[in-house]
């Protein structure tokens, strides 16, 4: 498989993402008007909170397409390497806005224990659409999760996480909703709300440890993993200075030097050509550079 093929996957993976957002962004989009609208009507601050909330998850769709539009997986005369720690910045913006819903929510939790509680006008009906909001919510993550493990999307794994988090805001807030229509408690919606900032607060955490070392070039393949396999390769005779970085299954950069049994150009091509191949069956799409060195190079153990 050529570079060129390996960016032609890598753009269809794009699309594909890209199709993904565009679904959630509508979605997201339904969720915070219904949560906005029902705010309103009953003059729940919880509810309005929550819808405020809410629209992070659309602009964190909108931050993924904006992101997908300049992370394009193809080189060009200033990018030779392509563009596709684009996706993994678009990551960390997900990532700030996570930090900024938590701080949000245990700021507000904490003020509402000082504050006088106004009577909520909250019937079956709200309660009832509010729990088609959490339907909503819990598809959404399903469905950014699985499509980010289907195209080994770092944007669209946070992106699910950053929803997953409205979930449990949704829930918290629902359950406090339910507490003062029910049992008359008005304190238990920003009770709640405390256990799930923090969960909040991890998932960012969790974006950022997925992604730094990305942006940091940290070593995408341990290079004794990578020796055994190109050893096993009949015609190989020794690899070293061995470095590589990038994502497996998305895009591996990979450098090498290698020595070969053949002595004629060639046969040395081919075999480096098979190299190649091996690699990109066993670990995606990649770009490899090897550097072919005579017999006396060979290291010894």
């Amino acid at each position: 498989m050529s570079f060129l093929d390996s960016a032609a996957i890598a753009s269809r993976r794009q699309r594909q993402v890209q199709r993904v957002l565009y679904v959630t962004l509508g979605l997201n989009v339904l969720v915070f008007l219904i949560k906005l609208i029902l705010g309103l009507t009953t003059g729940s601050l919880s509810l309005i909170a929550d819808a405020l909330h809410s629209s992070t998850d659309s602009a964190s769709n909108i931050l993924g397409l904006v992101a997908m539009r300049f992370s394009s997986p193809e080189p060009d005369d200033d990018h030779p390497y392509g563009h596709r720690k684009f996706e993994a910045i678009g990551a960390l913006g997900i990532a700030a806005f996570l930090g900024m819903a938590s701080l949000e929510i245990l700021r507000t939790a904490v003020e509402r224990f000082w504050e006088p509680q106004p009577h909520l006008q909250i019937d079956e009906l709200t309660l009832g659409m509010m729990v088609g909001v959490l339907g909503i919510n819990v598809f959404i993550t399903l469905y950014e999760h699985c499509w980010g493990k289907a195209l080994s999307s770092s944007l669209l794994l946070a992106d699910a996480r950053h929803t997953l988090s409205d979930v449990g805001v949704t829930l918290t807030v629902l359950l406090g909703l339910a507490g003062m229509h029910y049992w008359g408690i008005p304190w238990l919606d920003q009770a709640l709300a405390l256990p799930v900032a923090l969960l909040v607060l991890r998932s960012g955490w969790e974006v950022l440890q997925e992604n730094l070392p990305y942006l940091t070039d940290r070593v995408a393949i341990p290079a004794e993993a990578l020796r055994d396999l190109i050893l096993s390769v009949p015609g190989v005779l020794d690899c070293h200075d061995i470095t590589s970085r990038g994502i497996p299954g998305e895009m591996v950069f990979i450098e090498m030097h290698l020595v070969v049994e053949p002595q004629d150009i060639e046969s040395a091509h081919r075999l480096t050509e098979e190299v190649e191949r091996l690699l990109q069956e066993r670990y995606g799409p990649a770009r490899i550079l090897i550097h072919l060195e005579p017999r006396s190079h060979i290291e010894q153990p």
